[in-house]
């Protein structure tokens, strides 16, 4: 396929965007599986008015002022000096388009993103509005619930009507499992929305320190002592009957929670040095957390999309997971099992290559046995639940192969337009097993780092020719895949959608 990119005029005197140039060559449809989106305030605090009451309207305003999470406001209040001697984390400056005016009302306003789509070389997009993704991580119980249900109520009745080729995710709380049970009840059977957005972590307290410095009367302490619940490993709920209510209810979990703040992304000084890489280090706890719990495991048939991190950390961590279970596993963890020394050979070594100084202070067999040991290591030499030394146990792992099998079906990787390291998604010949990894596309229009949303296909495209990306792996990632994971457990998702009606021309999925 050659695509010009050069804008080709259409009868109407408009010019056709590089990227829908791109997407009319095709014979199969574009799914976008992130798109942002902007909530128009004064409607939405009607629908916080009706679910939860005026004073919920005031709770909202002061929260968002604040800031939530990695986005705290609290920075911009601070001086210089006290950023610094807080560790205050720098948050974005202005995240939204705004030069580009046209894209910001785009995204703001539901029958305009509807008329532009086509623009971005897309049939249809998945949206993340930009109130939801925070809604999750509210820590005040009773404005989070009633923030929730209002921004899933708003969004389902202003996209209901572009439901052709918009859909709205449905923010879902995990503080509790009930209450994402109940939650995704709601959003699903009585508000009919399809995807659903979880927390991919929580902050919880640390019970020990929160007992010594309540946080009524140590708000600093509390702030910094806590730790990250991901819902799987190490988690104080199960979180079982969610995953099992989600698998029942047939709809497939997305999240786009962030790493900004951990240890190494928590600069006072620069939003870049903090922005890196955060999306896929928040992305990749959760993963391992589902995986090594063995969510997967008992839930074969659950589905979770990891947004805007890229895939290449999705590679990296299936080749990490094969190749340290190769090393580590229940078996091959006895290699460094303390109790296998042979103590008669060790110290016939020391005796012959040890040397003078060695020979002077070598003591009978069991000072050899702590001096190879070294000091650090003679402290773990204790007894042992042999169970609870392979940390593959609940995953059920037993070959390489259950590796890929609880990994590579669950799991898909939403990767920007412009980034280049998609490739290894599609890296067979690296990949362990020889895999492709469901990359699917996710153009992240309506955020900073897409300045022009006509440009996302376009983008794409060009790793096409430039040789990082082949034309079947163009058409998995922006359509076999994206098409695989909302449909592949609901057949019925993409009924009456743009997508069904471009799906007679494209060959099945």
């Amino acid at each position: 396929m050659s695509i010009s990119s050069s804008h080709l005029s259409l009868k109407d005197g408009k010019k056709t965007s590089r990227s829908r140039a791109v997407r009319d060559k095709l014979d199969y449809p574009v799914i976008d599986t992130d798109l942002h989106t902007i909530e128009f305030a004064p409607i939405l605090e009607e629908y916080i008015a009706k679910y939860g009451g005026a004073k919920y309207v005031d709770e909202f305003r002061q929260a968002i002022n604040r800031g939530f999470g990695y986005l705290s406001n609290e920075w911009y209040e601070l001086t210089p000096e006290q950023r610094a001697a807080q560790r205050s984390v720098r948050p974005p400056w202005w995240a939204l388009p705004t030069k580009n005016t046209l894209d910001l009302a785009t995204v703001s306003l539901p029958r305009l993103l509807h008329e532009r789509l086509g623009e971005s070389g897309t049939d249809y997009a998945v949206l993340f509005p930009n109130v939801s993704t925070f809604a999750t991580h509210v820590g005040k119980e009773d404005l989070r619930r009633v923030l929730i249900r209002a921004v899933n109520a708003y969004h389902a009745d202003v996209y209901r009507p572009y439901a052709d080729r918009l859909t709205p995710v449905a923010a879902i709380p995990l503080h509790t499992p009930e209450e994402g049970v109940e939650e995704l009840e709601f959003a699903v059977r009585e508000l009919g929305l399809k995807v659903a957005l979880i927390p991919g972590n929580l902050r919880r307290p640390i019970r020990a320190v929160a007992e010594k410095y309540p946080s009524r009367h140590h708000p600093d302490v509390a702030r910094h002592a806590n730790w990250l619940d991901t819902f799987g490993v190490d988690s104080e709920h199960n979180y079982d009957p969610f995953w099992a209510k989600a698998v029942e209810l047939k709809i497939v979990l997305t999240t786009h929670s962030a790493g900004m703040g951990w240890t190494s992304r928590s600069s006072f000084s620069s939003y870049m040095y903090n922005h890196i890489g955060h999306f896929a280090s928040a992305s990749e706890a959760l993963a391992k957390s589902l995986f090594f719990s063995g969510v997967t495991r008992r839930f074969p048939d659950l589905r979770v999309g990891f947004l805007e991190g890229g895939a290449a950390w999705g590679a990296t961590l299936f080749a990490d997971l094969v190749g340290h279970w190769e090393k580590r596993n229940g078996r091959a963890v006895q290699n460094y099992n303390p109790d296998l020394i042979d103590a008669k050979l060790l110290y016939a070594l020391y005796q012959q290559y040890g040397g003078q100084e060695v020979e002077a202070r070598l003591g009978d067999i069991n000072a050899v046995l702590g001096g190879a040991l070294g000091v650090s290591n003679n402290s773990r030499r204790q007894p042992q639940d042999p169970a609870a030394l392979d940390d593959f146990g609940a995953a059920g792992i037993e070959r390489i192969e259950d590796i890929r099998d609880r990994y590579v079906p669950n799991f898909y990787f939403g990767s920007e337009a412009d980034d280049p390291t998609i490739a290894y998604a599609f890296n067979t010949k690296v990949n362990p097993l020889g895999v492709q990894l469901n990359a699917f596309w996710a153009s992240d229009s309506g955020h900073w780092d897409v300045p022009d949303l006509t440009e996302v296909l376009a983008d794409t495209w060009s790793l096409v020719e430039r040789g990082a990306l082949t034309e079947a792996n163009f058409r998995d990632l922006v359509f076999t895949h994206p098409y695989n994971f909302f449909a592949g457990k609901n057949p019925g998702f993409f009924a009456g959608t743009a997508v069904e009606q471009k799906l007679p021309k494209s060959k099945a999925a």
